[in-house]
């Protein structure tokens, strides 16, 4: 399964539109489009209202980035509940003390494997149906065998998904999955630690899931700056315009036809009803 990063409703709709089957609401990407660091500074009544605009326009499942889960085991439980309540079909907790950082990044520090644990023991008990996903950092911090080890524990612990960032090449992936006996989540983010491999690569290591967190917001940025340069320079984006979304395909994807079929029918009905009142029409 693949789930790309996807940062607000327009993205995510558009994905789903193009197929693909589940969604990752990175933190990453959330925190950039407000222009801020990675550093876990959005709060969780943030991150519940994005996935809540999220999850209304989308059915696939969506993949909710926690960080740290806002705090320690007690904190986490309140997390899942309200990510949960707000439409997570899966929410991944990390392993980092805060500030986190990047997982691409140095200078992560890691909570105890004891502290890691009664996150996950929460996450597990405060959840009705959503997956528990365990990232552990691990391996930038500690190596690859404490990254194992970690994982193995949060396994025990009831983690239904685990997540080994920032992992250094293909046969460490495959090396982690011959050990660590659970559904694997891969991240294949750019200019990282990790390098390019591709979904059939990481699928014939054994990997479940793979996201793409920041592509279409890096991907976004770029665009735009694209625009904004022409526009600067030039003071027409005429020369541009096969690369911007028309009016047309923007309706389509949003569906704004039958928000004005909707507002049709809700007028028809309300005259009838009038009519039959004899009040006339006042617009």
């Amino acid at each position: 399964m693949v789930a790309p990063g996807v940062y607000n409703p327009a993205v995510a709709l558009l994905a789903e539109r193009m197929g693909f089957e589940a969604l990752y609401l990175s933190g990453a990407a959330i925190t950039g489009s407000l222009a801020m660091p990675d550093l876990g500074l959005i709060t969780l009544s943030e991150l519940a209202m994005f996935t809540s605009y999220i999850t209304r326009v989308v059915r696939v499942p969506v993949i909710v980035d926690a960080d740290t889960g806002f705090g320690e085991a007690i904190n986490v439980e309140r997390t899942v509940r309200e990510l949960e309540r707000a439409g997570a079909a899966a929410i991944q907790i990390e392993d980092q003390v805060m500030p986190k950082k990047c997982g691409h990044l140095q200078g992560k520090a890691l909570i105890s494997p004891e502290d890691m644990v009664k996150k996950i023991i929460a996450a597990v008990g405060a959840r009705r149906d959503a997956l528990i996903v365990a990232r552990t950092d691990a391996r930038g911090v500690e190596g690859f065998e404490k990254a194992v080890e970690r994982a193995q524990l949060y396994v025990e612990a009831g983690a239904d998904i685990i997540f080994p960032e920032a992992l250094t090449s293909l046969e460490e992936f495959r090396e982690f999955a011959r050990r660590v006996k659970a559904p694997l989540l891969a991240n294949m983010t750019e200019f990282g630690k990790t390098p390019y491999i591709t979904v059939d690569q990481f699928r014939e290591a054994g990997y479940k899931i793979v996201i793409f967190p920041v592509t279409t917001f890096r991907a976004s940025l770029k665009a735009s700056e694209t625009v904004l340069r022409e526009i600067m320079e030039k003071g027409t984006q005429k020369d541009i315009l096969d690369k911007l979304y028309t009016r047309t395909e923007f309706y389509d994807l949003i569906g704004y036809h039958d928000y004005e079929k909707r507002d049709a029918e809700v007028s028809r009905k309300a005259e009838e009803l009038l009519a039959r009142h004899n009040h006339p029409r006042t617009g």
